[in-house]
């Protein structure tokens, strides 16, 4: 497993409480393909807190991706939905948290939040 992968998910368990997931409650599993192994990582989410294991556990949503591609979503280089759309990567379960991905991702390199844009276009 490469090491873009292992933060993300150690960062994801650091971080504990996501806000923006406060009202979600279910399991993801990201079975990652590499080397002819695959990788098993399990996310449970519970009103916003987050919990991180390698369990080969049944999940609310399974998502399968090669390692590479992961790490690209993983700095912001590819996002999920699209992904999923052009079948980079596949899923089993519930659609909501295809969308919910989007949340735990990066954003793309460049990008600045909206907020942001807005003052910085005010300061001129």
């Amino acid at each position: 497993m490469s090491e873009t992968t292992r933060e993300f998910f150690d960062a994801l368990e650091r971080h504990g409480h996501e806000r923006v997931l406060k009202k979600t409650n279910g399991t993801i599993r990201f079975d990652l393909e590499h080397d002819h192994e695959v990788d098993h990582w399990f996310v449970e989410i519970r009103g916003g807190v987050v919990r991180v294991s390698q369990q080969n556990s049944d999940a609310d949503t399974v998502v399968r991706s090669d390692n590479a591609f992961f790490d690209r979503m993983v700095r912001g280089e590819a996002k999920p939905l699209p992904a999923w759309l052009r079948n980079e990567i596949t899923t089993e379960g519930k659609f909501q948290f295809i969308v919910l991905l989007e949340r735990l991702f990066a954003p793309p390199p460049g990008a600045r939040h909206p907020r942001m844009a807005v003052r910085d276009r005010g300061q001129r």
